[in-house]
C-alpha cells in the first residue's frame, strides 16, 4: 500500500474518534467506548503505522535509529499504554497515536507531491520525445514509430514538425528552434552538413537528415540520464546529516525517558500526563525534515540547470562547486571558436600547402581542418603519405615522394633551423595572436602556415563575471606564449601557462590545486585528463564523448556563460541546502523544550497529536523551502532564459 492509500486509511479509520472528542464535553460517547477507540487505533497501527515499526526494526538490526524510529516509539508507546489504561480503568489516549500517524503521513503525501513538482524536470523533458518518423524506405517516405528508426535512416522532416532523432542535414536548410534542449531561444540556420537535435522543432524549410544517434543515445536521452542521476545523488553533506540523525534519535529518546521520570517521579504528575509529555517529546522531535533537506534541494537545483542547459551530474560535484576558487580554460573550442582560419602562408604557396594537406589529411584536429579548407579553395588535391610519425608534442612526419615531410610547431625549431627573415615574420604572426604551423620538406623548413582562430562573444562576458564573483581565471593551452597571452588579453585572462604537452595538462591542474579547488574547463579528447583531475570538470557540450564525460559538468549549448551560471547555481543550490539543514534541526531541538511541559505553567501545553501536526509541517516547510529554487534569481541570466 502506497503512502496516499495508507493516510486516506488511517484518516477514515481515525475520524470517529475525531469525533468522538467533539462530541465528549457534551456528555456523548463513541459506541462502544474505549473498545471501540482500541479496534479503530488498532487498524491504524496495523496497516497505517506498520511501515514504521518495520523500519525501526530494521534500522535496529543495523546498529542505526532512523526517522522513523521516533515515531514508531512515540505512537507505540501511546498504544500499548491505553491497553494497559484501559484494562486498569484509568484515561487512555489511543486516538493520540491514530492521529499522530495520521498527521505523519498526510506530511509525507505532501512532500511526496512536493518531490513530483521538484522532479518535473524530468518529465518535461521525456514529453519532449517525438513520436514518429517520416523515414525514407524503398524509395517511399513511410511514418513509423520512434522505436524503429535505425542508425543511417534517412529522414524527412517538414515545417512544424519535431527532429525524431540526432542527426546531419543531407539535403535542404531551416532554422530549427533548440530552446528546448539548449535553453537558447533564438532558433538556429541549419543547411546541409550541420548537425541536428532529436526532439527539437523544424520552424520553416523541409529538409533531409541522416540518423546518427537513436534511442538512449541522442542528446535529449542521455540529457534525461544525466539529471535522473543527478537527482538520486547524494552529496557528500548528507553523510554528515546521516551521522547527525544517528546521535540525534537516541538523544531524543533519552529526552524522553527523562521528561517522563522528572514529571512523573519527580514532580509527582499524574501517569498519562507524564507519558503525554514523554511522547510528545519523541514525536516533535523526529527529524523528517534533516532528512528530506538535502535531496529536495538537490533535486530542484539540478532540475533547474538541465532547463537552462546546464547539466550538473551529481551531488558531490554540485557541493564541490560551491567551493571554487579558480577556474582553468582550455583554448582553442573552450575559449575560442574552435573553427580556427588560414590567414597567411609564408614560402611558396603552393608547395606549402600540398606538403601540409598531404600531412593534415587523415587528422581531425581543428587546425588540420583550417588547413584542409585552404588547400581545397586553393585548388589542391592532397595525394597518399607513407609512414606516419608522431614527434613528440611537435608533431608529425611522414614520407611524400621518397622524402622526409615534416610539420608542427614551433619545438620543432629544436631540429630544424629558421632563417632570420622567416623567424621574425613567425614573430610578428604570434603577435597578431596567431597560431604559425612550421611545414618542412626534404628535412629542411620551406614554411609557416599562419592559423586564426577567433574568441567566442561571450568569453570576455564570461570572464568579466568570474573575475567579479572574486574567481581566478588561467588559461592552459598548447599553444605558443605569444598566440596564448593575445588571446588572453582579448578576453581578460588573469594568467597563461602554455606550451604544455597534453600529457602534462592533468599534471599543471594539479600543482594549481595545490593552491585552491578549481574547476578545469574543456573540449577536447586531450582535455580528458584534465576534467578528471580538476574538482569540477567542466565540458562543453560541442566537444567529444570522451571529454564530455570525463566533465562533471556539460553546457549544453556550448557558452562560457553557462560556467558562471553554473557556479552560481550550485551555490544557491548548496546555500539552501545549509539553510534547510538549520530550519529542520533548529525547529525540532526548539519544539522539545514546549513538548516536555517546560512551559506548561503559562498554559503552554503540545499533545501528541499537535506535535504531529508541527513535525509534518516542518518538512512540508522545507520542501517548500527547496522548490523556492525555482524562482531565485541568477544575476549572471542569461538573455534567452
Amino acid at each position: 500500500m502506497n503512502i496516499k492509500n495508507r493516510f486516506i486509511f488511517s484518516l477514515i479509520v481515525s475520524l470517529p474518534m475525531f469525533i468522538g472528542m467533539i462530541i465528549m464535553p457534551f456528555g456523548y460517547d463513541l459506541p462502544g467506548g474505549m473498545w471501540t477507540m482500541f479496534l479503530l487505533t488498532t487498524a491504524v497501527m496495523l496497516v497505517s503505522g506498520r511501515q514504521f515499526l518495520q523500519s525501526t526494526w530494521a534500522s535496529f538490526l543495523n546498529h542505526h535509529a532512523n526517522m522513523d524510529t521516533l515515531v514508531a516509539i512515540g505512537t507505540f508507546t501511546a498504544y500499548f499504554y491505553s491497553i494497559y489504561a484501559m484494562l486498569s480503568h484509568q484515561p487512555v489516549f489511543y486516538e493520540s497515536a491514530a492521529f499522530v500517524i495520521t498527521f505523519v503521513l498526510l506530511g509525507q503525501v505532501f512532500e511526496e507531491k512536493m518531490k513530483h513538482a521538484a522532479s518535473g524536470a524530468v518529465e518535461k523533458l521525456m514529453d519532449l520525445q517525438a513520436k514518429d518518423a517520416e523515414v525514407l524506405r524503398n524509395g517511399k517516405i513511410l511514418k513509423i514509430p520512434l522505436t524503429e528508426v535505425e542508425v543511417g535512416d534517412i529522414i524527412q522532416v517538414k515545417p512544424g514538425q519535431k527532429i525524431a532523432v540526432d542527426g546531419v542535414i543531407t539535403e535542404g536548410s531551416s532554422t530549427i528552434d533548440e530552446s528546448m534542449v539548449t535553453g537558447e531561444s533564438i532558433p538556429v540556420a541549419k543547411k546541409t552538413g550541420d548537425p541536428v537535435i532529436g526532439s527539437t522543432i523544424n520552424n520553416t524549410g523541409t529538409f533531409m537528415f541522416k540518423a546518427s544517434k537513436v534511442g538512449n543515445d541522442t542528446l535529449l536521452a542521455q540529457i534525461v540520464e544525466l539529471v535522473k542521476k543527478a537527482q538520486t545523488s547524494h552529496a557528500p553533506i548528507q553523510k554528515t546529516v546521516d551521522k547527525i540523525a544517528d546521535i540525534f534519535v537516541p538523544i531524543v529518546i533519552i529526552i524522553a525517558i527523562l521528561t517522563f521520570v522528572i514529571w512523573y517521579v519527580l514532580l509527582g504528575a499524574a501517569l498519562v500526563n507524564a507519558m503525554l509529555f514523554a511522547v510528545s517529546v519523541i514525536i516533535i522531535a523526529c527529524p523528517c525534515a534533516l532528512g528530506i533537506a538535502t535531496p529536495t534541494a538537490l533535486m530542484v537545483g539540478t532540475g533547474r540547470s538541465a532547463k537552462l542547459g546546464i547539466l550538473i551530474k551529481n551531488g558531490e560535484i554540485l557541493e564541490a562547486a560551491n567551493n571554487i576558487k579558480t577556474v582553468v580554460f582550455d583554448k582553442t573550442g573552450t575559449i575560442t571558436v574552435g573553427k580556427p582560419k588560414v590567414t597567411d602562408v609564408v614560402g611558396d604557396p603552393e608547395k606549402v600547402l600540398e606538403v601540409a594537406v598531404n600531412l593534415e589529411a587523415t587528422s581531425e584536429h581543428p587546425l588540420a581542418a583550417a588547413i584542409l579548407n585552404k588547400a581545397k579553395e586553393s585548388g589542391i588535391v592532397p595525394h597518399k603519405a607513407q609512414n606516419f610519425t608522431a614527434i613528440e608534442g611537435k608533431g608529425i612526419q611522414a614520407q611524400i615522394s621518397n622524402k622526409q615531410a615534416f610539420i608542427g610547431n614551433q619545438k620543432l625549431l629544436v631540429d630544424y633551423q629558421l632563417d632570420d627573415q622567416t623567424a621574425a615574420k613567425m614573430l610578428q604572426l604570434q603577435n597578431e595572436a596567431k597560431t604559425v604551423v612550421i611545414v618542412g620538406f626534404d628535412s629542411k623548413i620551406i614554411g609557416l602556415i599562419a592559423v586564426q582562430d577567433t574568441p567566442k562573444k561571450s568569453s570576455a562576458v564570461a570572464i568579466a563575471a568570474l573575475k567579479k564573483r572574486g574567481l581566478r581565471t588561467v588559461m592552459l593551452t598548447g599553444d605558443n606564449e605569444h598566440v596564448a597571452r593575445a588571446i588572453a588579453d582579448q578576453v581578460g585572462i588573469d594568467e597563461v601557462i602554455a606550451d604544455v604537452l597534453p600529457s602534462d595538462k592533468a599534471d599543471k591542474v594539479k600543482e594549481l590545486q595545490q593552491h585552491a579547488p578549481l574547476a578545469f574547463v574543456g573540449d577536447g579528447i586531450n582535455d580528458a585528463p584534465a576534467l578528471t583531475t580538476a574538482n569540477v570538470g567542466i565540458a562543453m557540450g560541442s566537444g567529444t564523448d570522451i571529454a564530455i564525460e570525463s566533465g562533471g559538468i556539460v553546457l549544453v549549448k556550448n557558452d562560457l556563460q553557462d560556467v558562471v551560471r553554473a557556479l552560481e547555481l550550485s551555490q544557491k543550490t548548496f546555500d539552501r541546502i545549509k539553510l534547510n539543514l538549520f530550519w529542520a534541526f533548529i525547529y525540532n531541538t526548539l519544539g522539545i523544550p514546549v513538548a516536555a511541559g517546560l512551559f506548561s505553567g503559562l498554559g503552554l501545553v503540545l499533545s501528541p497529536e499537535l506535535a504531529g501536526v508541527f513535525m509534518a509541517l516542518s518538512s512540508i516547510s522545507v520542501v517548500a523551502s527547496s522548490l523556492l529554487l525555482n524562482s531565485v534569481k541568477l544575476t549572471h541570466t542569461a538573455q534567452s532564459t
